[in-house]
C-alpha cells in the first residue's frame, strides 16, 4: 500500500488537532463558563466582592454567585474571607499564572490590534518606573512622542524590581522601565542602557580642583542621599564600610526631587545614578564627577508580558523608546567629567 502523499498527512495532522482540540473542550471546559474568568481576574486584583463588582459593572449578587460557580468549578475555596478582604487560597494564586496571560491574549486578540498609526492614535500607555527614571527620561520621551504621535497620551505609575511583575500580571501597567535582574518566563525584556553611581555638587560651594574627585574631599564635605528604607544610611555607605570609611549624611528623603536644590544652596555632595547627574547637568548647571572607588553598574531594561507581544501599538512604543536610549549616553560618553 503507497504511503500517503504529504498533503493527505498534513489533512491528517490537522484532523487529529481538530479532534484532540475537541476532546480537551469537551473533557475539561464543559463544567466551565468562561464568563467566570474575568470574575476570577476581578476578584484577585480587588479582593473584595463589592469592588469586583464595580470593577466588572456588575451587581455584587451577581459576582457571589460567580464566585460559588468558580468554587464548583475547581472544587476549591479559591477566595477566603479575612479581616483585611479576600485572601486567595494556593489554588487560586496557581489559576492565575494560567488565567491572566490567557485573558491578556483574548483581550489582545478581540481588539484586532495589527497595526498602529502614531501619528492619529489617541491611545493612552500605562508604564511603570521609580521616579528618578520619570524624572531623567520622561521629558526626552515626551518630546519625541509630540514630535511623532501627538495625540498619544502617557501614564507613569511607580514601581520597582519587588512590585513590577504583579503590576504587569494585573494589566496596572502595559511595560516597565528599570532595573529587573530576574524575570518569570511568561515576561518579555528588553536591554536599554547602563548606569553607575557618580558624585554631584554646586562648583560654587564646593571647590574641587581638576576632574577627579579624592576620597578626602568625598569624605570632607555633608552628604545628602536617597534612601528607600527612610534612613540615613544607603547602598554607598555600604560599600564605604568595606574600606572602613564614614561619610557624614545630614539628610535622606525617599525621592529625588529635592536633593539638587539642596546642593545647589549648600556646600554639600550627593550621589546618584548617571542619568539623573545628566540630568542635573543640563537643568541646573550642577557639576559632576566620577565616585573616588568603584562601584557596580546597573542595566535599565523595559519589561512586558509576552501575552502583549502582538500588540502593534506596545510594540511600537518598545521600539521608539530602545531608539531613545539605545546606544545609551552615558555622561561620560558627553565628555562632561
Amino acid at each position: 500500500m503507497p504511503a500517503p502523499s504529504r498533503s493527505v498527512r498534513g489533512s491528517l495532522i490537522s484532523l487529529k488537532s481538530f479532534v484532540l482540540i475537541m476532546n480537551i473542550i469537551e473533557s475539561d471546559f464543559r463544567g466551565l463558563d468562561l464568563n467566570l474568568l474575568p470574575v476570577f481576574h476581578a476578584l484577585l486584583l480587588e479582593r473584595s466582592v463589592t469592588r469586583a463588582a464595580g470593577r466588572l459593572f456588575m451587581g455584587q449578587p451577581a459576582v457571589s454567585g460567580a464566585l460559588k460557580r468558580l468554587r464548583a468549578a475547581f472544587a476549591d475555596e479559591l477566595f477566603v474571607r479575612t479581616s483585611h478582604g479576600m485572601r486567595p487560597t494556593p489554588r487560586a494564586l496557581e489559576l492565575a499564572r494560567a488565567i491572566d496571560p490567557l485573558l491578556l491574549s483574548l483581550q489582545q486578540a478581540l481588539r484586532n490590534q495589527s497595526s498602529f498609526e502614531p501619528s492619529t492614535s489617541t491611545r493612552v500607555f500605562r508604564i511603570g518606573l521609580t521616579d528618578a527614571l520619570e524624572v531623567a527620561l520622561m521629558p526626552q520621551i515626551m518630546l519625541k512622542l509630540s514630535k511623532i504621535a501627538p495625540g498619544v497620551g502617557l501614564i507613569s505609575r511607580s514601581t520597582d524590581a519587588p512590585r513590577v511583575i504583579g503590576m504587569l500580571d494585573s494589566s496596572e501597567i502595559e511595560i516597565a522601565l528599570g532595573v529587573f535582574p530576574e524575570r518569570p518566563s511568561w515576561q518579555q525584556r528588553r536591554d536599554l542602557f547602563r548606569w553607575r553611581f557618580v558624585c554631584v555638587f554646586n562648583p560654587q560651594l564646593v571647590k574641587i580642583g581638576g576632574k577627579k574627585l579624592s576620597m578626602a574631599q568625598y569624605l570632607r564635605y555633608p552628604h545628602v542621599i536617597t534612601s528607600f528604607s527612610g534612613g540615613l544610611r544607603g547602598f554607598i555607605d555600604e560599600e564605604l564600610e568595606k574600606r572602613k570609611l564614614h561619610r557624614r549624611v545630614v539628610f535622606s528623603s525617599p525621592n529625588f526631587a529635592t536633593s539638587p536644590f539642596i546642593v545647589q544652596r549648600m556646600p554639600a555632595l550627593t550621589t546618584v545614578p548617571t542619568f539623573i547627574a545628566a540630568a542635573w547637568f543640563d537643568a541646573l548647571g550642577l557639576e559632576v564627577r566620577p565616585l573616588p572607588f568603584p562601584v557596580p553598574e546597573f542595566q535599565v531594561s523595559l519589561l512586558w508580558t509576552a501575552a502583549n507581544e502582538a500588540d502593534a501599538g506596545l510594540r511600537w512604543l518598545r521600539s521608539l523608546l530602545a531608539d531613545v536610549f539605545s546606544p545609551a549616553e552615558h555622561f561620560t560618553e558627553k565628555e562632561r567629567i
